[in-house]
This record gives structure tokens, C-alpha cells and sequence, in this order.
């Protein structure tokens, strides 16, 4: 009987400090857009990793090494804000290409719980991301996903950087880029 009741205590406390520490969970948002372009079209604007002249929250970028595997962009936002970010896989024939974010400039530094916080340009932690070309008869869809978590690592986040922040930002971004892309290739 001993030996349920300590098996008993201990599962109760697992669980008990399981229930209560709950950090930040990995987000996913995916969007779409049919584009009455050809597919070849709609590549040839996003293709390259150093341009990303059509996306609208980007003011300039600054690259190396092309479409390789490990080159790098750094993204100045219109507000200011950098990013940075590394090609993981760039596949012409697939018209997709994987990148991700390493680097990130403060947005703002807040107050929160008694302690300096640094809101970064973009409110994401390990964020990685894809997108794609694909066609569909004389039109083509462009796919991104990304998966990501919010950009305050331990409990209690800020607004500034929880998960609706997060997920707003980040839907923000791909919705505008799509309609952007969208709007220069049917041209």
C-alpha cells in the first residue's frame, strides 16, 4: 500500500508541475494564392533570395551568395527594423525555396514584470519558412507556411511578443506578400 501511495504522489506531482509550466508552443500559419500567371511567371519574381522587391514590408536588402544553400539576406523593413535571414534549400525544377530567420534588431525595449525586454522587428522566435510555385493549368499557386513560436521564450509574455502577436504578424506578412505577388504578375 506504501508503495500506490508514493507511485500515487509522485504521478500526481508530475502531473501537477506538467499542467502548470506551459512555455511557448510551436505556431504554423499557411497561405495561398491562385495567380492567373503562368507558373514560370510567378517564379521569376520571387526566385531570387536577394530580391524580395515584392513584398511590401521590405524597404531593401542586402545579400550573399545568390541561390546556394547557406546564403544570406539581411531584410531592412520600412520601419526601420532589420532581419536576417539564411537560405536552407533553393530548388529551381520544384520552384520552392526554404529559408529561415537567425538574426533579428530590436523593435522597441518595454517594461514587463520588473525587467528590460527587447521586442525584436519581428515578433517570432525560430522562425523557418517555404514557398512555393506550383501550376495549375494556364494559372499557378503560390504556397508559404511557416512554423515559428511567439518571440518571449518564457511564461507570462508581454502582448508585444505572445502568440496572437505572433500569429497576427506573421498572417499579416504572408497576406500582404501574396496580394502583393498576385498584383505584379497578372500584369
Amino acid at each position: 500500500m506504501k508503495k500506490i501511495t508514493l507511485f500515487a504522489s509522485a504521478a500526481l506531482f508530475l502531473f501537477t508541475a506538467t499542467a502548470n509550466a506551459h512555455g511557448p508552443v510551436r505556431q504554423k500559419t499557411h497561405d495561398s494564392v491562385t495567380i492567373n500567371a503562368p507558373a514560370d511567371k510567378v517564379w521569376g519574381i520571387i526566385k531570387n533570395f536577394d530580391d524580395m522587391s515584392w513584398l511590401p514590408a521590405i524597404a531593401s536588402v542586402s545579400a550573399k551568395g545568390g541561390n546556394k544553400d547557406g546564403a544570406t539576406r539581411v531584410l531592412t523593413l520600412k520601419d526601420g527594423g532589420k532581419i536576417t535571414e539564411e537560405l536552407k534549400k533553393h530548388d529551381d525544377a520544384k520552384m520552392m525555396y526554404s529559408y529561415k530567420i537567425t538574426d533579428m534588431s530590436t523593435k522597441a525595449t518595454i517594461s514587463h514584470s520588473g525587467q528590460d525586454e527587447k521586442v525584436p522587428a519581428f515578433p517570432v522566435g525560430n522562425y523557418a519558412a517555404d514557398i512555393q510555385v506550383k501550376a495549375e493549368g494556364a494559372a499557378s499557386v503560390v504556397t508559404w507556411k511557416a512554423g515559428y513560436y511567439r518571440a518571449y521564450m518564457n511564461n507570462n509574455p508581454p502582448a508585444e511578443m505572445n502568440e496572437e502577436a505572433a500569429n497576427t504578424a506573421v498572417a499579416d506578412l504572408f497576406k500582404t506578400g501574396l496580394a502583393n505577388l498576385k498584383a505584379l504578375a497578372e500584369k
